[in-house]
């Protein structure tokens, strides 16, 4: 009976991608918080403790309904499960910090090289073959991060290497969730990303504090997890109505909404060479995407004499 609700709600492709681009919408708000807050002297240590402080308050609460009970928060892959909450941290605060420097433009192009790496590290570390044209797409799409980042132009700045270093980070998170999937709960996979969070960044975010000087800070600030916290809610339930397939490509829709941020509130517009990394960016990754896809319904194809 599960499954037959599962599929059912998967029949529901519409309503999975307009929750799709609702959610990265929601995920364009919290980098555009943090580069406003960061230009107004707040600490980026400060603000990631912040991000995760509220997702955790709002995922102990709803994981909590009904009495607390700590067998809810139990799990036979923790070492993974806390390996993935660092790894999600570790990228926020390298985020944080580069998007104090760059661009939202540069940063959100660099964030969606992860998809490219993710294919890259999906041999070594999930057993995947991926085949010579997921390799020249790979190769294709590093190509675009260089176009992108400019490594040998005067305008080269070196927290490059912090959103590059966040975008791997972010590419072995998804990896372990990919790995995770139908084996810990989506809920306690949230708990922990928000525990793991406050409990690593707070003794470092109080070390540097630096109080808001207006309410729109204040704000922007406590905003910052309640973000974090609704964008991953939203994002669990595009899958439930579409899957994955469907919904990959409008993950890029990230790229356009930092596109009008950045306009409309720091009045900067991406130069040519970020407008041509990206192009060269997304289509590797949209070209893997197809390629992955074609290769899972080949494989679902019965074979001839299975046929009838």
């Amino acid at each position: 009976m599960a499954g037959l609700t599962a599929r059912a709600n998967e029949d529901r492709p519409m309503l999975g991608i307009a929750l799709m681009l609702f959610a990265y919408a929601v995920f364009s708000c919290i980098d555009t918080s943090a580069k406003w807050l960061v230009l107004a002297g707040i600490p980026a240590m400060q603000l990631s403790f912040m991000r995760y402080l509220g997702h955790f308050v709002l995922s102990l609460a709803l994981i909590g309904r009904g009495g607390l009970n700590f067998r809810r928060f139990g799990t036979d892959q923790l070492f993974l499960v806390l390996l993935r909450a660092l790894l999600l941290v570790a990228s926020t605060v390298l985020n944080f910090i580069a998007v104090r420097y760059l661009p939202l433009t540069l940063t959100s192009t660099i964030l969606f090289s992860a998809p490219i790496l993710i294919c890259a590290l999906s041999g070594p570390l999930l057993g995947e073959r991926v085949g010579i044209w997921r390799w020249s797409a790979i190769m294709v799409g590093f190509c675009g991060i260089l176009v992108a980042i400019r490594p040998f132009d005067e305008s080269f700045h070196w927290s490059v290497f912090l959103s590059l270093t966040g975008a791997f980070c972010f590419a072995l998170y998804t990896l372990l969730t990919r790995k995770l999937a139908g084996i810990v709960a989506s809920g306690t996979l949230q708990f922990y990303a928000g525990f793991v969070g406050t409990l690593v960044l707070a003794p470092l975010a109080f070390s540097v504090w630096q109080s808001p000087a207006t309410g729109i800070e204040w704000t922007l600030m406590i905003l910052l997890g309640v973000f974090g916290w609704f964008g991953h809610e939203l994002l669990t339930r595009a899958h439930s109505f579409a899957a994955a397939s469907t919904l990959t490509p409008f993950t890029y829709s990230f790229i356009i909404y930092l596109s009008l941020w950045s306009y409309a509130i720091f009045d900067h517009l991406p130069d040519r060479w970020t407008v041509a990394g990206a192009a060269i960016i997304v289509t590797a990754g949209l070209f893997i995407w197809f390629r992955e896809r074609m290769l899972s319904r080949s494989r679902r194809a019965p074979r001839p004499a299975e046929a009838g």
